[in-house]
């Protein structure tokens, strides 16, 4: 079967001298011709490799014994087997198929992709040393890479076995005649091939092995290897997670421990082994040269450790993969690899090292040294090494780390008794390890966190752009050498493709835990980066010496010669590191499979009955676990569904597989069920056609497949550059939104008719350069604001100066005017001080007029403020305009922030007036004021049309935020949740335990907020790509999301991922809700329902279908359990059922609207009254029915200016109603709230410009709604 994965084993190769050259050099050591043993050439003996059994072997034997072995031939061979007759070690008789003395050849199956010509030198480094006395084991490891760089791991042992060989043809009693005293011993090497680096585990496995060799015949010795190469091959790889197989391989129990996730390695070899090598500082060296991609060579007596030291400095700097040759041993014969013109990482023998030093250098750029067995670092070209130090702040943190490491094992078991059993001390120690490789990594994963953390605040995800300058221009001076060098880097480029493709990895699950929660609030406002108050106190508290803003803001991508690049334009956020941030992982416990013992002789039937056992102990695991633990159980049916595949129950793997939907999606293995679904015979297809939920996975992986194959994403990263030709409309939008200026849509509309004023609708190139240039000097002239200490403390720690004018009069005395995102003050000459002129929200009148000079009018600002009674006045000259355009943006934008609670309004103002900055700096003409107006979008509208909030909305009306922050256009919000918070769930836990606003925008994104600050917890869980219907908090650790794409995602509270799906609806799912308890221990139980009628009812703790039935309807929208009966709620009627599915009543369009076009858009139980809601799409009434008698509406509610009802919630002893209707003549998102005793219009609120498609509750406190996508934003209202 085609790509169906392999066991543990890929091949096994045993690899030795020739007999004949054995033969040779025993003669002439009897004969005493050589007097110093010589180093033979190894050549392959014997390749072992799966299928070892096959079904047609079955059929062939016969009815004796059947043989252990049948391979099927199904690989090129191109290598010879020789065996001779005449001479073997241990002297048993060779046993050729024709009984005779000549030679007979045999087909090797080679292994695809595996090259046995350069593996007898990889078995043998050194080469291979004949013996005049028995050597110990010595074992090694390698590691194999093909083109598309795909690596196989092998485990080496070298062990030797006395040579001698027959004087004549008798033997006594089956033992060798000649002396000891003449006895030679050579070296055999057997290596054992894996897909997967299990290190330790195919080590401990050839140690089983050699126990068995080292008794036994030669003659036995094939068919020994043979026969473990076979077990091997049985043994499955375990999934992702916290499930480990152990198997038996006497005298030791064998462990393989699973990978942590799905896009890191299994771990099977001893990470502290660099620490016990290296210094913290040279690690961080060695790290580095990776980094910025040199040519490495480590160099070690012994072999072993090069390996083992490569392979853990690539999983230290994980998430980042190594992109060139990466070759850890290279034999003698291969020392020229090192001669190769580009990056690697290479590892060869100490005694190479003048050689390396000297001949390789001088042929190629310079070469990082590291000396394992010194623990030393050097270049090949000088004494020192010139490499750029890693970031200041990340290296301390590490070097903290480190420190506090507990690498040696026998310190943490002194107080320990010694077992007796080798199996209890091995697992004992391996427990020890485990928990060091976690620590370890969580060391290096937070040092390349540190390193890499604020990448993304750079990086342009619709265009895919990295914004490189922008970028080093951010980091400290000291840092700024080794970002150049990183940043031109394959290994880095490869890291920017996951970053934008949003992957959820270690490393930005990291970074996202390890975020402050100011961070996390800087990051909901859109404003332009600046240094706030907060870190300005910092910088001045610590001078350091600063370049001037002129050198600060050079470009490279300019055209200007590479300079200097300034200091940062704000802080790291890791200034300060937090020794204990992001380093507690919660362990999970790890469980065990222990496979059934291995079946003695390896024919097809016995194969058959392993997997077979093996079938029903992964079945009685499924049943004995417990129904919570879904994750476990996605392990088990993982694992069973792989056993089933290699035992031939194809369909059988694809139920199993299929589970994974309801236990843990991440780990679905795609390509696997792909190849099983391809490979479905006829009999087995029209099997499959019978049972539903295999037919429907067969289509759903059909057509993931193709729409994989058909979708052409280029996954290229561009760095920003800036544009060459003149830019119609969409190309500046594109190339505004890469720069990183801003990337709402309709500002850069704005933007393009102020840089087109008054000629052809283009950019011209070099006025975008222009502009680009004085937007990134305006960025470096904040960094360079030197702010009294007065003034320091009379600011808020999160302002920022954006604006500085020229030294000016002022009513006040000489100074310079400073605007912040709040407030104007002056920065008094002189005598430095600090004197505020007006806050934002407390103006009153801002115009423009002269004030005399001598015999001139200087032209003035003056600003008129409610807290003081003289007007504040300031001699802006030639900047007169462009300040009063800015402050009256400014002031405009603060009346519409406090009006609607929505700060996003003040933010977006900042910007205008940057902008009119810039363009009026860019342009440099007289029309360039004119121009900027085209800016002034909150001034503007509030002279064309006054913006009055009515008051009822105001009073009620607490605050608005916005979901679709960071896009490029607002996005509609078609469904909110509300779940409480957890009480005591500490910090420290997984999840914060706080209540949160869930939040489904287009295209599946969900977006996720902390109720308790309205903070953004993370961008976004990604839950399929259509839209979602309806959201349900099933209880406090997941929430189920019904999707257009007819799935049910469920969402973890805790990890905020999505790894379940319930997939047994077949149209699109429109309606969640829970299940009456009717009993305390009864089970819980959920209801959905799909548009064309179908319901289901789900056993919540198991996601096991209890029931389905199906009613017919006109799309059925909703449906709700209430007193023991279930409603549904479609567009053309409303039906109660019994819990059976059977109908019980069914309500159709009042009389009134019959003959409309209209439909049931919502409905509402109010049981406690024992009343029925409902509205209708298209009308701005609600009825109100007896649930007793429900013929028809006995209360018709009118809604004043409401067009129609979308969504309905009861609050309190409120009915809170979401629609659209008409406002000051124009068509709005309104909310009515009912009273629902008096069945009155009690308030009608006005706060969005579109449609209200959401409501929900927040504990009856607050109301939260949401509008479509013109206006995109949350509402939260208070409840009364």
């Amino acid at each position: 079967m085609a790509d169906i994965p392999s066991g543990l084993l890929e091949a096994c190769v045993v690899v030795g001298a020739a007999n004949e050259k054995l033969r040779e050099v025993h003669q002439s050591h009897q004969q005493g011709k050589i007097k110093e043993l010589p180093l033979l050439g190894a050549e392959v003996l014997q390749v072992h490799a799966p299928p070892f059994v096959t079904k047609e072997s079955a059929s062939s034997e016969t009815h004796g014994h059947a043989p252990a072995f049948s391979r099927v031939q199904r690989r090129r061979s191109f290598i010879k087997k020789k065996k001779e007759r005449a001479g073997i070690a241990n002297g048993e008789t060779a046993k050729g198929s024709d009984g005779g003395g000549g030679t007979t050849t045999e087909d090797i199956s080679v292994p695809k992709d595996l090259d046995l010509i350069a593996l007898p030198q990889l078995c043998f480094p050194g080469g291979l040393q004949i013996a005049s006395e028995q050597r110990e084991d010595s074992y090694h490891y390698l590691v194999f890479t093909d083109v598309f760089g795909n690596r196989t791991h092998a485990v080496v042992v070298q062990y030797y076995r006395p040579i001698q060989f027959f004087q004549d043809v008798g033997h006594q009693n089956g033992h060798l005649s000649s002396s000891k005293s003449s006895r030679l011993y050579t070296a055999y090497g057997i290596c054992v091939i894996s897909k997967y680096p299990y290190y330790n585990a195919l080590r401990d496995c050839l140690s089983c092995l050699l126990t068995q060799l080292k008794p036994s015949w030669m003659g036995d010795f094939e068919e020994r290897v043979k026969e473990f190469s076979a077990k091997l091959a049985l043994v499955p790889i375990p999934p992702p997670g916290q499930l480990h197989v152990v198997f038996n391989l006497r005298p030791l129990q064998i462990g393989l421990p699973s990978r942590e996730d799905k896009d890191r390695p299994a771990i099977d070899l001893d990470l502290h082994l660099p620490f016990l090598c290296f210094r913290p500082r040279q690690l961080l060296q060695i790290i580095t040269s990776l980094l910025i991609e040199q040519r490495v060579v480590l160099l070690s007596c012994d072999w072993a450790r090069l390996t083992l030291l490569a392979e853990s400095l690539m999983l230290f700097i994980h998430p980042l993969v190594w992109q060139h040759p990466f070759v850890p041993i290279l034999s003698r014969q291969m020392l020229d690899f090192l001669m190769a013109p580009t990056a690697y990482l290479m590892g060869c023998h100490l005694h190479h090292y003048e050689e390396v030093a000297a001949e390789v250098a001088a042929e190629t750029d310079d070469l990082i040294l590291v000396n394992i067995d010194d623990g030393t670092v050097s270049s090949s070209w000088s004494d020192g090494i010139d490499l750029p130090d890693v970031p200041l702040a990340a290296a301390e943190c590490f070097i903290k780390r480190v420190e506090g490491l507990q690498v040696h094992y026998d310190l943490e078991v002194c107080h320990l008794g010694d077992s007796t059993e080798v199996n209890a001390r091995r697992a004992q120690r391996k427990q020890w390890q485990s928990k060091l490789n976690t620590h370890i990594q969580n060391i290096t994963l937070e040092l390349i966190v540190n390193i890499f953390r604020e990448v993304h605040d750079h990086l342009n995800y619709e265009h895919r752009v990295f914004n490189s300058e922008e970028f080093l221009r951010s980091r400290e001076p000291a840092d700024q050498p080794f970002y150049k060098k990183v940043l031109d880097t394959h290994i880095f480029h490869s890291f920017l493709r996951d970053r934008l493709t949003r992957k959820m990895d270690a490393f930005t699950r990291m970074e996202l835990s390890t975020r402050t929660e100011a961070y996390r609030l800087r990051s909901m406002t859109e404003s332009p980066r600046r240094p706030t108050m907060q870190e300005l106190a910092r910088k001045y508290t610590s001078p350091e010496s600063r370049l001037s803003k002129r050198l600060g803001a050079s470009l490279p991508n300019l055209g200007e010669s590479g300079g200097s690049l300034a200091g940062p334009l704000r802080q790291t956020s890791f200034k300060n590191i937090q020794v204990d941030s992001g380093m507690k992982s919660p362990q999970r416990p790890v469980r065990f499979f222990k496979l059934p013992e291995f079946p003695p002789p390896l024919a097809y039937h016995y194969v058959q009955n392993y997997y077979q056992e093996m079938i029903t102990l992964l079945g009685k695991a499924i049943s004995g676990a417990a129904s919570g633990d879904s994750s476990l159980l996605a392990r088990y049916h993982y694992l069973r569904g792989f056993v089933n595949t290699v035992a031939g129950k194809r369909l059988d793997a694809l139920e199993d597989f299929q589970n994974l939907y309801k236990t843990d999606t991440d780990i679905f293995p795609g390509e696997l069920v792909n190849a099983l679904v391809d490979s479905l015979q006829e009999g087995e297809q029209a099997l499959a056609d019978r049972r539903p939920e295999i037919k429907h996975l067969i289509s759903r992986v059909k057509r993931d497949h193709e729409r994989e194959r058909a979708r052409h994403v280029d996954e290229g990263v561009k760095r920003f550059q800036l544009p060459k030709k003149h830019m119609q409309l969409e190309d500046f939008v594109r190339h505004v939104q890469e720069s990183g200026i801003v990337k709402d849509q309709g500002t850069i509309h704005r933007l393009f008719e102020a840089l087109t004023v008054g000629q052809q609708k283009q950019v011209d190139p070099e006025i975008f350069r222009v502009f680009y240039t004085f937007w990134k000097e305006t960025e470096a002239e904040a960094q360079e604001v030197a702010l009294p200490a007065s003034a320091l403390e009379h600011l808020e720690a999160n302002e920022c100066v954006f604006k500085l004018s020229s030294s000016v009069k002022t009513s006040h005395g000489v100074g310079k005017i400073a605007m912040t995102q709040r407030r104007l003050f002056l920065l008094t000459e002189g005598r430095p001080g600090y004197m505020e002129v007006t806050k934002f929200r407390d103006i009153e009148e801002v115009k423009i007029s002269s004030a005399p000079f001598l015999l001139l009018r200087i032209p003035s600002l003056k600003i008129k403020t409610t807290l003081r009674k003289e007007t504040f006045e300031v001699n802006l000259k030639s900047e007169v305009d462009l300040w009063h355009l800015m402050v009256k943006e400014m002031w405009a934008g603060r009346k519409m922030a406090d009006d609607h609670k929505d700060p996003q309004y003040m933010q977006q103002a900042l910007t205008n007036a940057l902008l009119m900055d810039a363009v009026v700096g860019c342009l440099q003409s007289q029309k360039a004021i004119f121009a900027a107006t085209k800016l002034a979008h909150f001034d503007r509208m509030k002279l064309e049309v006054p913006l009055m909030v009515p008051k009822s909305t105001s009073e009620t009306l607490k605050h608005k935020i916005n979901p679709s922050l960071g896009l490029t256009s607002p996005q509609a919000v078609d469904v909110l949740l509300y779940t409480p918070g957890q009480l005591g769930v500490s910090s420290d836990s997984e999840g914060d335990g706080n209540p949160k606003l869930w939040c489904a925008l287009s295209d599946g994104k969900v977006v996720v907020f902390d109720a308790a600050s309205w903070s953004m917890q993370q961008n976004q869980v990604q839950v399929g790509t259509s839209r979602v219907n309806c959201m349900l908090g099933v209880d406090r650790q997941q929430v189920w999301i019904g999707s257009q794409d007819s799935v049910i995602y469920i969402i973890s509270t805790r990890s905020m991922s999505c790894n379940k799906q319930l997939t047994d609806h077949r149209s699109e799912v429109t309606g969640l809700s829970l299940g009456e308890r009717s009993e305390k221990y009864s089970p819980k139980v959920a209801y959905s329902c799909s548009a064309e009628g179908a319901v289901i009812v789900w056993d919540v703790s198991t996601l096991q279908v209890r029931k389905q039935f199906r009613v017919s309807c006109d799309r059925l929208q909703s449906v709700q359990l209430c007193n023991g009966t279930l409603w549904c709620c479609a567009r053309d009627c409303i039906m109660e059922l019994w819990k059976n599915g059977m109908l019980h009543r069914k309500i159709s369009l009042p009389e009134q609207l019959c003959g409309s076009p209209t439909a049931f858009s919502s409905l509402l139980l109010y049981h406690e009254r024992e009343q029925l809601w409902t509205a209708c799409i298209d009308v701005g009434e609600l009825c109100v029915w007896h649930l007793r008698e429900p013929t028809k509406p006995f209360q018709r509610i009118q809604l004043p200016d409401c067009a129609g009802v979308t969504c309905l919630i009861k609050v309190k002893n409120q009915i809170w109603v979401g629609g659209r209707g008409w406002s000051s003549g124009k068509s709005r998102g309104k909310i009515y709230v009912v009273d629902a005793q008096r069945h009155t219009v009690e308030k009608e609120l006005v706060a969005h410009t579109d449609c209200v498609q959401a409501l929900c509750s927040a504990e009856d406190r607050y109301v939260l709604s949401g509008a479509a996508r013109e206006d995109g934003k949350i509402a939260i209202w208070k409840v009364e």
